[in-house]
């Protein structure tokens, strides 16, 4: 490759919308936006409900707003280029643009693990110790809660497009995804990236599995607690506060699994079903996160069908 190549592939990458399949990407720009007009109102009515309803006004609630919050900027984080390359057939992104918008991605990614963390916490509280619930995740504790999960995600993925900064692109610039992933530029290096792999590992361990694990061991002793609860009716209810939390995890670390057994071990496959789990792992649990606490959650689903009758009763 000449220099003037290598040259133009450190200032920019081509994304891919649909691999091998350009011409359907029209095709695609109207799901899509569907999809993030359904996040932006699902995740905005989650939050209005809970900010108007005072009864809601409970650390459950605190958590379930910060995870709101988390799902909507992790969509905006691949709106910008996945809307450029399905709406507009502009695939080129700027390399500075390419390596903000992956320490977004990545960086809200293990925010959301965090969140989910802390909903873990909030239920084992609320079961293990009822009486005490709003006094032990007061206002204060909840806020220090968030700002730790944030500080955390920050730290962690801050390294990532500084690693990919000092790597020499000389082959291809084209991206798999219709974003920019740290593993997918850095397979389009040119040097050695043993320290992007190894840090990448590292990331995905302490972070994302340390969080699994302390999530599966609040769960083990939250049913440890509700086992010890006499009544079978307050065995029932107080499990039932756990599945909108469960069904939301279920969603994060199940796409994100099989987003990375397919990396590890999946290369024999179509491309389009990489870019199609990456996709899933992405976007739907900012979809269907305020569904499921929508439907799941008596409260706001109260809450939700009261605010559009008291709108069909004034219209």
């Amino acid at each position: 490759m000449n220099s003037t190549a290598s040259h133009a592939n450190h200032h920019s990458f081509i994304l891919t919308g649909i691999p091998g399949m350009s011409d359907k990407n029209p095709w695609m720009a109207f799901p899509l936006g569907f999809l993030y007009t359904l996040t932006l109102l699902g995740n905005g009515t989650i939050l209005a409900v809970i900010n108007v309803d005072e009864s809601l006004h409970e650390p459950m609630y605190y958590f379930l707003s910060i995870l709101a919050v988390t799902d909507v900027s992790l969509s905006m984080s691949t709106s910008p280029s996945m809307l450029s390359i399905f709406w507009f057939n502009a695939p080129e992104i700027p390399f500075d643009a390419c390596i903000t918008q992956m320490f977004f991605i990545h960086g809200f990614g293990v925010v959301e693990s965090g969140v989910l963390v802390s909903m873990a916490f909030d239920r084992f509280v609320a079961i293990r110790d009822p009486l005490r619930y709003a006094s032990i995740l007061t206002h204060d504790i909840i806020g220090k809660i968030g700002i730790a999960v944030l500080i955390r995600a920050v730290c962690v993925v801050l390294p990532v497009p500084f690693l990919i900064k000092r790597l020499p692109f000389c082959r291809s610039n084209v991206l798999s995804h219709s974003y920019c992933l740290h593993q997918d530029a850095m397979r389009l290096a040119c040097a050695s990236t043993r320290i992007n792999s190894l840090y990448g590992l590292i990331i995905v361990i302490f972070t994302l599995g340390l969080d699994a694990l302390i999530i599966l061991f609040s769960y083990m002793l939250i049913l440890k607690t509700v086992l010890g609860i006499a009544s079978r009716t307050e065995r029932v209810k107080a499990l039932n506060t756990c599945l909108s939390h469960i069904c939301a995890v279920l969603l994060f670390y199940v796409p994100l699994i099989g987003v990375t057994m397919i990396h590890r071990f999946g290369k024999h496959l179509s491309p389009v079903v990489h870019t199609l789990m990456a996709n899933i792992y992405l976007l739907l649990p900012p979809v269907l996160n305020p569904i499921v606490y929508s439907v799941k959650t008596k409260q706001i689903r109260r809450r939700i069908l009261h605010m559009f009758q008291g709108r069909k009763d004034r219209a």
